[in-house]
């Protein structure tokens, strides 16, 4: 009985890390990129304020930390913390961002929008914790990654595209992970070749990305995930790639652009607004 019983438990585990693993957002890479960007927009005084909280480590390593936990058997990185790389709206209405609180505890966090506002919070409070300062930070980089992929906000019943079956160059995966991951690899570039492709100093189009809230940034994902649903035959090569890079490019640029005039809006209150930090409502 007893060895049927950790039988059970080992099966559950690791359908428990199968499941994580297909709900990733961008992969390695992505978040690197994202994470990368944000950094070259950071102000020094931002630079300088989190370096107590990356405790050595650079912005991009940090930006994986929340996926590579998931490995963790513990049932708060298998279940808990899951729903909080996410979320899931049938209609762009059902999102109702002023109805949310700031999560009392970690218990209280539903999805990625209500993370955004915990880790928000708890960066701005003075009387946290280093640890807890830590914790949320290395959220906050990944979550607002993981928003700007925009199956992040797709549909709950086929699990964000993770059950929407596609070919890639002949290769069998399915949408979720057309982009996080296939989308992405399929440059041939390293996060850091990537970065310098991507990231940009025109002021005009830093000022437009930064002109926004996150709760925009769901919509922004929700609209463009009920297009990437019309899959036609799914059998996805050439042509697809040539369609979506745009976007795929777009939202890795956005994000990161994004990331940091939060972080420089929470770390440095003289960064200008619109500029090099975001407006602070949600």
């Amino acid at each position: 009985m007893k060895k049927l019983s950790k039988l059970t438990n080992i099966i559950g585990i690791c359908a428990g890390l199968l499941l994580s693993s297909n709900a990733l957002a961008w992969g390695q890479n992505g978040h690197r990129i994202i994470a990368q960007i944000a950094f070259n927009h950071l102000t020094p005084k931002t630079q300088q304020a989190i370096l107590p909280i990356l405790n050595g480590e650079k912005l991009a390593e940090v930006s994986t930390w929340p996926d590579e936990m998931r490995s963790n058997p513990s049932e708060f990185w298998q279940q808990q913390s899951t729903p909080w790389h996410y979320i899931n709206i049938k209609k762009a209405a059902e999102f109702k961002p002023a109805s949310y609180d700031i999560p009392a505890t970690k218990h209280d966090i539903k999805d990625a929008y209500a993370l955004m506002l915990k880790a928000t919070s708890v960066l701005n409070d003075p009387k946290a914790s280093i640890e807890e300062k830590q914790f949320y930070f290395k959220f906050l980089v990944h979550v607002v990654g993981d928003i700007h992929q925009p199956m992040h906000v797709g549909r709950s019943e086929d699990w964000g595209g993770n059950k929407v079956k596609v070919k890639f160059f002949g290769k069998e995966s399915n949408l979720h992970s057309l982009w996080d991951t296939l989308m992405i690899e399929n440059q041939n570039l390293s996060f850091t070749e990537f970065t310098d492709f991507i990231d940009t100093k025109d002021q005009k189009t830093i000022t437009k990305y930064l002109n926004s809230q996150p709760k925009d940034w769901v919509i922004e994902s929700f609209y463009e995930a009920e297009k990437l649903y019309n899959v036609g035959n799914a059998d996805f090569k050439y042509n697809y790639v040539f369609e979506q890079n745009p976007l795929m490019k777009q939202r890795l640029t956005q994000g990161g652009i994004r990331l940091a005039g939060l972080l420089n809006g929470i770390f440095d209150k003289s960064a200008k607004p619109l500029v090099n930090a975001l407006p602070k409502a949600f």
